[in-house]
């Protein structure tokens, strides 16, 4: 091992092999963590070359199962996000896919800081199970076209352990490694196509737009070289997505959006990023075409029937989604009032999201125990104007110190002035 991480360090390429060895020996414990520290360290200041990125995918990818859904006909269309604050689209996007019948078959995770997990999020609704098994994920699909489960143990094992190590020595932040690590996990789930919705702002992982577009660009280029279609939609996310932000009121917001009236940013993200798995899973190769057909699923009921019969496939309550209102009970609901007339400039989705993070919404540890009845609902919105007094937010919680310290976080979001502003651009690239 010493000799590849001066090879590393000295920026030279590691070849095929080299890469392998290091991910099966350290995923097996046969290499210490200090020196795999060591090499991510060489590797976060020197990079990786397109090859060693893609040898490296397969390596964690192959370090555990691959799922086999060749049993299920049709193109697979998986979908991921980069993460961020508000970002229901996945839910919206199972009433929509299955509808339309293609196969959505989905591993998710549990949020993590200050955005949010999909898994998380399905079960606010009482009785939702995400822990199936690959027999019953698998049956799922074929028998309704979609299912969304945890992702298991052992699916790309390399990469947990591997994300474990860089989380703790300040090595997360390098796009080959961010790349390697989300496709890996991708292509381990057994799908025949991806969409990547890879979110920049304050409330996104990437912050910045150019290094979004990078690492998307990274990504695309290992479907492609592995021969899975892949198409990647840069997302704003400097503001939070929709209204709701906090699990249940998440999910309500996405029933929202199935019955047609959701808020417009998360429309527009929603159906781009819908219509792209519909050209994937050529279903169509027109654009405005795949919108028509999105639409048309969700003026006509079946985007929200789809949804409720996902629900009950996999053992919620869809009286629940039925009256969604019923969703949203925290015991305290606290306003935000505008200490200034004007126009909102900036709702910065970092602080809402610590915002909901302090009310309980979401984990500081892996273990942590999350409160889904929680969050905020912004009233107002980047362009908006707003009058001294309205109402600029709603608090949800249980507890009134974390609502008292969740207001402030709310209070320090939102940045008032006199200028008009334009509603900010949703969808900043599209790499294919």
């Amino acid at each position: 091992m010493p000799h590849l991480i001066i090879k590393k360090k000295l920026n030279k390429e590691l070849s095929t092999e080299e890469i392998k060895w290091i991910v099966e020996n350290y995923t097996a414990g046969k290499i210490h963590d200090y020196q795999m520290s060591a090499l991510l360290m060489a590797v976060y200041f020197n990079g990786l070359s397109d090859r060693e990125t893609v040898d490296l995918t397969l390596a964690m990818r192959d370090s555990g199962e691959i799922l086999d859904l060749s049993s299920i006909d049709g193109i697979k269309v998986d979908k991921h996000s980069s993460g961020g604050v508000g970002d229901k689209v996945s839910i919206v996007l199972v009433g929509i896919i299955g509808a339309l019948d293609i196969p959505f078959a989905k591993m998710s995770g549990r949020g993590l800081g200050h955005t949010g997990g999909t898994i998380d999020k399905l079960e606010s609704i009482p009785g939702f199970r995400t822990n199936l098994s690959i027999d019953e994920f698998i049956d799922n699909v074929k028998s309704i076209n979609v299912a969304i489960s945890c992702q298991t143990s052992n699916l790309a094992p390399a990469d947990k352990k591997l994300y474990a190590l860089r989380d703790v020595t300040g090595t997360v932040d390098n796009v080959s490694l961010i790349a390697s690590s989300i496709m890996s996990k991708k292509l381990a789930s057994g799908c025949d196509g991806i969409v990547l919705d890879v979110t920049t702002g304050s409330g996104a992982f990437m912050n910045d737009i150019e290094d979004a577009i990078e690492l998307s660009k990274k990504m695309v280029n290992i479907g492609k070289i592995l021969n899975k279609e892949t198409i990647a939609v840069v997302t704003n996310m400097d503001e939070p997505l929709g209204n709701a932000v906090g699990n249940a009121l998440e999910v309500a917001e996405a029933i929202q959006a199935l019955k047609g009236y959701g808020p417009a940013d998360l429309m527009e993200v929603v159906i781009t990023i819908a219509s792209y798995m519909l050209i994937v899973a050529k279903k169509t190769d027109d654009l405005d075409k795949a919108k028509d057909l999105i639409q048309s699923v969700i003026d006509n009921g079946s985007a929200y029937n789809k949804f409720i019969e996902f629900v009950e496939r996999q053992g919620g309550d869809s009286s629940y989604v039925k009256n969604y209102d019923s969703l949203i009970n925290a015991s305290i609901i606290r306003e935000v009032k505008a200490e200034k007339s004007g126009y909102i400039h900036r709702v910065n989705a970092l602080n809402i999201g610590n915002a909901s993070l302090i009310l309980g919404g979401g984990r500081e540890e892996l273990d942590d125990i999350i409160d889904s009845s929680v969050g905020i609902y912004l009233n107002k919105k980047v362009s908006d104007s707003v009058k001294t007094g309205q109402i600029l937010a709603y608090i949800y919680g249980n507890d009134e110190k974390k609502v008292n310290d969740a207001y402030k976080e709310v209070v320090t979001a939102y940045d008032i002035q006199d200028e008009v502003i334009d509603k900010p651009k949703m969808i900043i690239d599209i790499i294919k």
